[in-house]
C-alpha cells in the first residue's frame, strides 16, 4: 500500500509541475485593466546609430508630445546588427507584461540598403518589461530564417488573437516567390517572443507590388462593420477589415482621396482616443522627410471619414518621429514611466566675466556669444551625468541626444555614441563657481584637474592657474 501511494503521489507531483510550467508559460487571459489615461509612443528618429535606436514620447491628449528621457535614447540594441528601427510595444492581456520588438537594421553602420534589401537580417530585436520602465537585455528572434530564402525582416507588429490565446506576430521579408521577389507580410504565433510557429504568408499584394508596412487595430461594436481594421502601404494606404485577424480581409479603399499614397508616407501608427471613439492614424511622411503627420477618423473602416488636422492642433515634440507604435497608458503605467524618464529644465549658461554671453553651439562648435540666434542653439538641460553619481552631462535641446563634450581638449557638440569614452568626456561634476561661489563651475569627470572655461569665446577643457582663468570657468544658469 506504501509503493502504492508513493507512486500516486509521485504522479500527483509530477502532475502539478507540468501544470505550473504550462501555467507560467502561457499568458494571461484578458483582465480588464484600469482607465487609461495617457500615451506612451516608442519610435526611431533618423538614420545614425544613435538615431536608429529606441526613443519615448508621451502625450496627455494623443496628439502634443513630449519627448521623454529629454529627447535621449532609451534603449540601445546591443545584439545583432546593434540598431533598431520600426519599434512595436507589446502588452499582455493581463497587463503584467510588456514587450518591445523592433527591426534588426542600422543603415549606415556598415550595412547598406542593398544590403539591408538582399541580405539583411533574418532577425527581430526583442526586450522584456514587467513594469514598462526596467527592460531585459535585448534578444534576436529569428523569423525569417524559416522561410525559404527570406532575405531580412522589416516592420514587426504583434497583436493579441482571442481566438488562438497567443500573440500573432507579423512582419515583412523580401523573398522570391513564382517568379517575383518582393516584400511580402508574414506571421507566426507566439506566447513569449521567444519561439515561434511557421511562418506563413499573412499579405500577398498582385503581381510585382511589394507590401512592407501595416499594422491592426482593434474597433469596439457599434463602430463600423468589422472588429479589425489594418492600414498599410503598398501603393497606397490601403484600408483593409476583418472580423477575424487570420481570417478573410476586405479590401475598403485608401487614403488617396486626402492626397495621401504610399508615395508619400509609410508606417501607420494607430491611435484610440482614451475617451470617445475616434482614433488617429499617424502616418510617416518619409518622402519629405517630415515625420509623423496624424490623421483622424471616427471609422477606421471608411475611408471616406478620414481627414487630416487644423493646422496648429498637433505637436509632435523636438525629436522626428519616425515608423512606431503607440500605447494607451494606465495611471500606474503612466505614473511609472513619467517618473523613470523626467524631463528637466531648460536653462542658458551665462559667462560670469562677460555677463552678455552665453554658451551656444554653432557648427557643432561650442563657444560664448551675445545675442544667440537661433535661441535654442544657446539653451541646455542639465541631466543626470551619463556616468558617475552625482554628476551632470550638458545636452543641447535643439538636438536631442547631442551632449557637450571635449575632444583633444576642445568642446563639440555631438551625439551619445553609447562608448565609455564619450560617456566620461561629457560628465562634469558642478561645483561652486571658482570666481565667485554663487555661480557654477564645472569640473571635468576624465581629467579632474581640469574645468570647463571660454578663451577666446570659444569654450575649452584646461587647468585653471589663475584669476582670470577661474573666472572664464565661472558661470550661471538662467531660464
Amino acid at each position: 500500500m506504501s509503493r502504492v501511494l508513493a507512486r500516486l503521489c509521485a504522479v500527483a507531483v509530477t502532475a502539478c509541475l507540468l501544470f505550473t510550467t504550462w501555467s507560467a508559460a502561457t499568458p494571461k487571459e484578458a483582465a480588464a485593466l484600469d482607465p487609461t489615461v495617457g500615451y506612451l509612443m516608442a519610435h526611431f528618429t533618423g538614420e545614425s546609430s544613435t538615431a536608429q535606436q529606441l526613443y519615448l514620447a508621451h502625450s496627455t491628449d494623443g496628439l502634443r508630445w513630449t519627448d521623454l528621457n529629454n529627447g535621449g535614447l532609451v534603449l540601445r540594441s546591443t545584439v545583432g546588427t546593434r540598431g533598431v528601427r520600426d519599434p512595436a510595444l507589446v502588452r499582455s492581456p493581463g497587463g503584467d507584461r510588456y514587450w518591445i520588438i523592433a527591426t534588426d537594421l542600422c543603415i549606415g553602420c556598415g550595412q547598406d540598403w542593398s544590403t539591408a534589401i538582399n541580405n539583411g537580417s533574418r532577425n527581430l530585436v526583442v526586450w522584456e518589461s514587467t513594469d514598462l520602465v526596467n527592460w531585459s537585455a535585448p534578444w534576436l528572434l529569428n523569423v525569417a530564417g524559416p522561410i525559404p530564402d527570406g532575405r531580412n525582416a522589416w516592420a514587426p507588429e504583434a497583436i493579441w488573437n482571442p481566438a488562438t490565446s497567443d500573440y500573432v506576430l507579423y512582419w515583412a521579408t523580401n523573398v522570391p516567390a513564382n517568379g517575383v521577389t518582393k516584400h511580402r507580410i508574414y506571421y507566426a504565433r507566439t506566447t513569449d517572443f521567444r519561439s515561434i510557429t511557421t511562418p506563413q504568408i499573412f499579405i500577398n499584394r498582385p503581381g510585382n507590388q511589394e507590401i512592407i508596412d501595416t499594422q491592426i487595430v482593434e474597433v469596439p461594436a457599434g463602430v463600423g462593420g468589422y472588429r479589425y481594421v489594418r492600414a498599410s502601404r503598398d501603393g497606397q494606404i490601403a484600408i483593409e477589415g476583418s472580423n477575424s485577424i487570420l481570417g478573410t480581409w476586405t479590401s475598403l479603399g485608401n487614403l488617396s482621396g486626402i492626397g495621401l499614397t504610399g508615395a508619400q508616407v509609410e508606417g501607420p501608427m494607430w491611435l484610440k482616443f482614451n475617451t470617445r471613439n475616434e482614433w488617429v492614424l499617424y502616418l510617416d511622411q518619409y518622402a519629405s522627410g517630415r515625420g509623423y503627420l496624424p490623421v483622424l477618423t471616427t471609422d477606421p473602416s471608411s475611408p471616406g471619414a478620414y481627414r487630416l488636422p487644423a493646422s496648429g492642433s498637433y505637436a509632435m515634440g523636438g525629436s522626428k518621429k519616425r515608423h512606431g507604435t503607440i500605447l494607451n497608458l494606465t495611471a500606474a503605467e503612466q505614473n511609472r514611466v513619467l517618473a523613470r524618464w523626467p524631463n528637466t529644465a531648460v536653462n542658458r549658461i551665462q559667462s560670469y566675466n562677460f555677463q552678455d554671453r552665453y554658451v551656444r553651439h554653432y557648427d557643432y562648435d561650442v563657444r560664448i556669444d551675445p545675442n544667440v540666434s537661433p535661441a535654442q542653439d544657446g539653451q541646455w538641460r542639465l541631466v543626470p551625468g551619463l556616468v558617475g553619481s552625482g554628476t551632470v552631462s550638458i545636452q543641447s535641446v535643439n538636438y536631442p541626444g547631442y551632449y557637450l563634450r571635449h575632444y583633444g581638449f576642445d568642446f563639440r557638440l555631438e551625439a551619445n555614441d553609447g562608448t565609455a569614452t564619450f560617456a566620461a568626456d561629457a560628465t562634469f561634476r558642478q561645483v561652486a563657481g571658482l570666481a565667485n561661489s554663487s555661480w557654477t563651475s564645472f569640473q571635468s569627470y576624465s581629467h579632474p584637474d581640469r574645468y570647463l572655461r571660454h578663451y577666446n569665446c570659444v569654450l575649452r577643457l584646461d587647468p585653471l592657474s589663475d584669476t582670470q582663468s577661474r573666472a572664464d570657468a565661472t558661470f550661471r544658469l538662467t531660464s
